[in-house]
């Protein structure tokens, strides 16, 4: 029997959720984001296939959504439930026969399967999830983790795909560099710079090439991207977090020192409260910033001893803050701890 990659990811997750609490908005456009109040500062986490017809997606501002689709009900973000909604979903995919599970997020996994019908595979993996959760899910079908999970989109909604070497080009050839998971917009832009603009140009590129414009290890690793090259067996090994972070887009821009200086300490109590659960102490503190109207930074510093302490934490984001000499208004403020490695170092 071979052994294929399967990709389950659940289809409009957080709506779905959302709709079996309240079965009277299924087939209406629900976006689920912030507190549910389109008028605030937040965004767009998941929206319902309805909603996306009028352009809504994931990452847009509520205030873009309701101007998007006036009518669409909004709804707050309740982690609790979603979270209990994705254990039982993991839960499933795990005790499936024959599995072995790679969560990559609170609603999509890898599945690594041995067997000669990957596609019933796949049937029956989404009969069991709908069976325990009343959620429907879509998977891709590969025999690689990049193909399994560009395979996905293909599926969408409730559906099955199978991408592997044999299709590869013909189904992603002539897309897009943007198709590829994990080509966004500034990678696009600086393969464009070197002419090479889809899928096909980036697989029959020069490597000597790829490595002056991007290095030695990103130029092989966008090239075998191309090829739909990548991990071809999925590792269950526990994900063992490497940092904790917190951010807030406030409703109202920050401008005095002293209410900068409060948020940046409130969000670092949060972080070491993480990192104290953790039992690991923060060794570089991660600073993110996004002036009006949204101008986005981030800056790291490596602390000259790890520390659980607040105040080494939250002093250290707000020297990044000063150095970047910047007076705009802010509207979101983020801190991150990266943690000293576990014992052993990471297996993942």
């Amino acid at each position: 029997m071979a052994r294929w990659v399967l990709h389950v990811d659940m289809d409009q997750f957080l709506a779905a959720v959302e709709i079996l609490r309240r079965p009277e908005l299924a087939g209406l456009p629900v976006v689920v984001g912030g507190r549910g109040d389109p008028t605030e500062r937040a965004v767009v986490s998941t929206a319902s296939y309805e909603a996306r017809e009028f352009g809504v997606r994931s990452g847009m501002p509520l205030k873009t959504a309701v101007r998007r689709c006036p009518d669409a009900v909004f709804l707050p973000v309740d982690f609790p439930v979603y979270e209990a909604a994705s254990a039982t979903v993991m839960e499933t995919l795990r005790t499936y026969p024959g599995t072995v599970v790679e969560v990559l997020g609170w609603d999509e996994a890898f599945v690594g399967v041995a067997v000669d019908d990957p596609v019933e595979a796949a049937h029956g993996l989404q009969a069991a999830v709908l069976e325990a959760t009343r959620l429907h899910c879509s998977v891709g079908v590969g025999d690689t983790l990049v193909r399994a999970k560009i395979a996905t989109d293909f599926g969408k909604p409730r559906g099955v795909y199978v991408l592997t070497k044999d299709n590869w080009m013909e189904v992603m050839g002539d897309r897009p560099t943007t198709a590829l998971w994990g080509v966004g917009k500034r990678i696009a832009q600086r393969l464009d710079d070197v002419d090479i603009r889809t899928v096909r140009e980036l697989a029959h590129s020069s490597e000597e090439a790829l490595i002056a414009a991007f290095g030695p290890n990103t130029g092989p690793y966008l090239r075998n991207l191309g090829r739909g090259l990548s991990r071809a067996t999925v590792d269950d090994t526990p994900w063992v977090a490497r940092a904790h972070g917190h951010e807030t887009t406030y409703q109202q821009n920050l401008t005095a020192t002293d209410e900068i200086s409060a948020a940046v300490r409130a969000l670092s109590d949060q972080v070491v409260a993480d990192l104290r659960s953790e039992g690991r102490a923060c060794m570089r503190v991660h600073l993110k910033v996004r002036f009006a109207p949204f101008f986005t930074f981030t800056r790291v510093r490596k602390l000259a001893e790890p520390t659980f302490d607040p105040a080494v934490i939250a002093q250290t984001a707000l020297e990044l803050l000063a150095k970047l000499d910047d007076d705009r208004p802010i509207r979101l403020l983020g801190v991150r701890g990266e943690m000293v490695p576990p014992e052993g170092g990471y297996e993942r």
